[in-house]
Formats: structure tokens, sequence, C-alpha cells
């Protein structure tokens, strides 16, 4: 079986420094998450973990036996109710962890959480190889004599699917033997720049001194100083460049191990082997590359419209993400958060309602800040626990966006563990991102309906409209950048640091525009993308942006059944295919439209920012 508990990221900030907050045991209740609804206390919890551990080395009985009916559908069930009970153990060890990064205590239990899942992972370890081995009329005769494995159908055809792509067991054990060797330039490159790099110290705006970090970068790059932001810029490449060609071995390692996978396997392509575990169409990805590119001219606007709001002479990288309307002096009280995003999500239907109401009453929020609490925001959990969220509340308009978006993962995981069976009750990043960014429209819409303030209105666009570079066009660029040293590697082209440094520049030019100067540094960005070691996964970010604004434009036009249609999304789960459960909700991936509806509303909102007084 497949298990992955969902942990859904927002951005990441920097920790607060520990001494200006409470510690974990001064929260008040109300303020954490219910963690004692997976297990009343850590004996509970100690209990479940030996159960899961011992039923482990039951699993070798059924190698080499699952062509009987009886056997196939009662290692299946087991495998379900086995993979549920771990999953309660591995969210309660997680967020005990997340909630208090200092608890050694915490970092053990889930240090053994990890090491459990790796052993269940072992033990099943046979399974996919020997049903890879058998064929359709195989899989069609099992489940004929035995109905109940009907439930398993989608499922179990899935492996039979990857039958070609499979190798021989032998094999199998091999590649996964070498699987640390393999994959040793995505974890040496995640050492280098978060362990071993060293970072200047520069000024920050009230002149003092500070050390420069990875963490501390993307607020930098937000800074109204202008000269902290050059600083930050010139620090962090300094670095980078110093060790580029250390970063580009590292990426040409990992890709160079993307394509040897992809022959090993028969794929005609690295990415088409990434897109085929959820038989996502290569054209959705090569119509998102191209409705962009036809629209460019968009993101060219965009860097205009910024140079001159800026009022600067040149624009540069270290310019592209301070704020363009000065910061909205509103601040918001959690319950005051709560009662404003129930209100903006009012469209999605009493139902979604309940359910948020839920959310906040049962205490599925960890929302105040502590010392040793992880930073940034998620949801998390698994089947047979509440869906988590994580945040650091600070009462930001920012944190009622973070909090939208985060409540919209926790509905869809609600909703699809609700619907679905163990088995199908996960769902792909290419979902799952469409249910956070929906909600952050639909505040949007509500705030730019409720609020005639011209600076509060304009502080919204300006939000959407960054939000849209950074998530639409900026990860875009990477899924073709990413594409393009796929292909270099593969008509045996070295990927050197001239190369991609090279190829990143001139496609950075052609992005961006004639507005913006080109520094040299930002042609270096491709050091520093940990997203580039993913294997084709950025695109998702853009096209699940896309058909969240297409989901928002026909629920907010009261469009008749927009709604249920967008919920049974939320309900699928992996029921099917991610592709085939949008074209069920009337968005057909596979074709630019959804793409293009989506930049149409860029434009609109672009225009208004281009028309405001400066």
């Amino acid at each position: 079986m497949r298990f992955e508990p969902k942990r859904l990221f927002a951005d990441s900030a920097a920790a607060p420094a520990a001494n200006d907050l409470p510690a974990r045991s001064a929260v008040k209740v109300e303020e954490t998450w219910n963690v004692d609804a997976i297990f009343a206390d850590e004996a509970a919890f100690e209990t479940m973990f030996r159960t899961v551990r011992d039923r482990l080395p039951g699993y070798a009985s059924y190698q080499g036996r699952l062509k009987d009916e009886a056997v196939l559908l009662e290692f299946l069930n087991k495998a379900n109710a086995d993979s549920v009970d771990l999953g309660k153990v591995y969210v309660y060890a997680h967020l005990k962890r997340d909630q208090d990064t200092s608890d050694a205590k915490n970092a053990g239990l889930e240090m053994r959480t990890r090491q459990l899942f790796a052993e269940f992972m072992s033990a099943l370890s046979f399974f996919r190889p020997e049903l890879a081995s058998w064929d359709e009329d195989d899989m069609s005769r099992l489940i004929k004599a035995e109905p109940k494995l009907e439930a398993f159908a989608k499922y179990l055809d899935d492996i039979i699917r990857f039958a070609p792509h499979t190798l021989s067991d032998g094999e199998e054990k091999l590649l996964a033997a070498f699987s640390p060797v393999l994959g040793s330039g995505a974890s040496t490159f995640s050492t280098l720049t978060n362990a071993d790099f060293v970072f200047p110290h520069i000024r920050d705006e009230e002149g003092k001194d500070i050390e420069l970090t990875a963490s501390r970068y993307s607020r930098l790059m937000q800074s109204t100083s202008r000269d902290v932001r050059k600083a930050a810029f010139a620090g962090m490449y300094k670095v980078y460049g110093q060790f580029q060609n250390t970063c580009a071995g590292t990426l040409a390692a990992t890709v160079k191990r993307h394509n040897v996978e992809k022959d090993a396997r028969h794929f005609p392509s690295a990415r088409a082997m990434a897109l085929f575990d959820n038989a996502v169409p290569e054209a959705v990805y090569d119509n998102l590359v191209s409705s962009v590119n036809q629209h460019i001219d968009l993101l060219h606007r965009y860097t205009a419209m910024r140079k001159a709001r800026l009022g600067v002479e040149e624009l540069h990288a270290y310019d592209m993400y301070p704020s363009l309307v000065k910061d909205v002096d509103v601040h918001f009280s959690f319950e005051e958060a709560r009662a404003l995003v129930m209100a903006a999500l009012k469209p999605l239907g009493d139902d979604y309602l309940a359910i948020l109401d839920d959310a906040f009453s049962s205490r599925w929020i960890d929302r105040a800040e502590n010392r040793g609490k992880r930073s940034g925001a998620y949801s998390s959990g698994s089947y047979g626990t509440l869906p988590y969220i994580l945040l650091n509340w600070q009462g930001k308009l920012g944190d009622v966006f973070t909090l939208a978006h985060e409540l919209g993962h926790s509905v869809h995981s609600y909703l699809s563990n609700k619907t679905q069976p163990p088995h199908y009750a996960d769902y792909s990043i290419f979902l799952a991102e469409i249910a956070s960014t929906l909600n952050e429209n639909l505040l949007s819409n509500y705030l730019l309906q409720q609020w005639d303030d011209p600076d509060k209105r304009l502080y919204v666009i300006n939000e959407f409209v960054d939000g849209f570079k950074g998530t639409v066009f900026r990860q875009t660029q990477f899924a073709e950048f990413e594409q393009l040293i796929h292909e270099a590697d593969n008509r045996g082209e070295a990927i050197t640091a001239e190369f991609l440094t090279e190829h990143y520049g001139e496609m950075n030019r052609r992005y961006y525009g004639p507005a913006l100067t080109f520094d040299p540094e930002i042609a270096l960005e491709w050091s520093r993308i940990p997203h580039f070691y993913y294997n084709f996964y950025v695109y998702q970010y853009a096209t699940g942006f896309a058909a969240s604004s297409a989901f928002a434009r026909r629920i907010l036009a009261g469009e008749k059944g927009a709604v249920e249609r967008y919920k049974d999304v939320l309900r699928a789960g992996s029921s099917d295919y991610p592709i085939e459960v949008l074209k069920k909700a009337g968005l057909d991936m596979s074709k630019p439209a959804v793409v293009e509806e989506a930049l149409a509303s860029f434009e609109a909102f672009l225009a208004e920012m281009e028309a405001a007084p400066l």
C-alpha cells in the first residue's frame, strides 16, 4: 500500500528570537491543537506504536500467495488498517515535535516513528512488484471471484498500469539499495546550503549588524530599504557564486539520476516518467509553458508597472519583492480573522462553513507562537486524525490569508477522508494547491467588496498580482528550465555552472523583459532553487493556481452546480486521476483555456494597478 501522510506547507519564515516568546507550557490551551484527539497520552501512543511494529512480520506470509482472491483481500484490508494506525502514530509524533523542536523527547518520538515508517514500507515492498508481474486478466479473474475486491479496482489497476515500467524483483531491490547514492545530489545540496554555507553580515533597516541567513533572505528582500535589499541580494549570491561549481555538480547528478531511471524504466523522457505517476498528459505541461510564453508581455507590463510605482531609474532583481503599496495599517485578532474568513468563504455553502466552524471549535489549529515552535505554516494529518494546522499568528493581513490557505488544505483532507476509503483518501499535489488558493481568491474578492479605502483595495490587488507573478510566471519559468536541463543531459551535453548560468540568464531576460535591468547575479539563481531536485514538480503550483482561479470565477458568478462540482474535487481523493477529477468538474487541463482564463484575470488586476495614482 502507499502510505503518505499529508503535510502541505506554506512559506516558512525565520523563527523569532526565543527570549521574545513564552514557553510551550505557558500557551493557553485554546490556542493549541488538540493532539490528544489522536492519543490521550504518550502511553496510548506507545501502545499503538508497539502494536503496529508487532504486526509487520506477519506480512511475509502473504508473499507469493496474492493470486488467491481471499488472500489478496485479506492482505489489502490488513495493509489499510495498519496504514491508518501508522498514520496516527506518525502525525502525533511530528505534531509534538513541531510544537516544540527544543524538546528532545519529542524529537525522539519522531525519529522512532520515521524508522517505523521505513520498516512498514520494507515489509510491504514485495507487493507492487508481485502484482506488476500479473496481467489484466489475472486482476479481472480475482475481482470476479471476490466482488469485495471491486473496492480496490482502481488502486490495483494502477499497479498493473506500472507493469511495463517495473523492473524485476532483483533489479527493484538493487535500485532501492542504491537509492541513497542516487539521491546524493539532492542530499548533498541540502547539507551544503542549509548547514555548511556561511553568509556575511549586513546592516538591517535600523542599522543593526545582522547575519544573513537563508531563512531571513525572503524577509529582507521585501524590506522597504533598498540598501538592505541590495546588500542581502549581493551577500546571498556572493556565497552561491563561490560554490556554483559544486551546486552545478549536485544538480547535474540529480538530472542524470532522473534520466538514467527513465531509461531503466522504459520511459521516453524524465518528464514523461514524472507525469506518469498521476497519469497527467504531457500536453498539460506543454500548454502551461506555451500559454505563459504567449502572454509573456503581461509579465513585461508588470515589471514596467513595478518600476514606475517604485520610482526608480533602474529596476533590479532586488526590487522585485517589496510591496508596491504602503503597508495597510490593519490588525486582526484571531476571532476577527475567523469571522472574516467565514464570511469570505460563505459562497462555498453552509456545509463547508460547518466544517470551518468545527476546525475552530475542535482545535484543529495551533496558532500561538512559543519558544522552539516550528516556523511558517502547514496543514497536516492522516486518515483517522484531524487535519491539523500549524500557524505562527501575528495578526497581519498576510496571516489572515495564510489561515484561509491552510483551511483550504485541511477541509480538502477532511472531505477526502470522510468520503474515501484509506487507499483513496490521499490526493496529489496537482489537486492540493487548488483548494488552498481558491480560498485566497475568495478572500481577496470579499475584501475588495468590503473595503472602499483606495489604499486597502490596492494592497489586496497588489497581493494577488504579486502572488500570481510568483506562482504562475515564476513556477512556469522553473518548469521550462527544468525541462531544458533534462533534455540537454539526455543529449549528452555537460551540465556545468557555465551552461546553467548562461541558459538561466537568457531565460530570465526573456521572462521579465526590458524594464528589468539584468543583474549578473540573478543568472546564478538556479543554484539556490531546491525545487529543481524534485523531478518535474513545480509546474503543479502554476496549474493549481490557474484551476483555482477558474473555480473561483464560476462560483462567484453563481454558475449553477459550480460549488458542488468543486466540492466533488475535494471529495475525490485519489479515486480517479487528477486530470479526470477536474474534467468531471468542468475543467480540462489538457487544453490551454484554463491557463488562458487565469492570465486574463491577472491582466484585469494588473490594469487596475497600472491605472492607480502613483
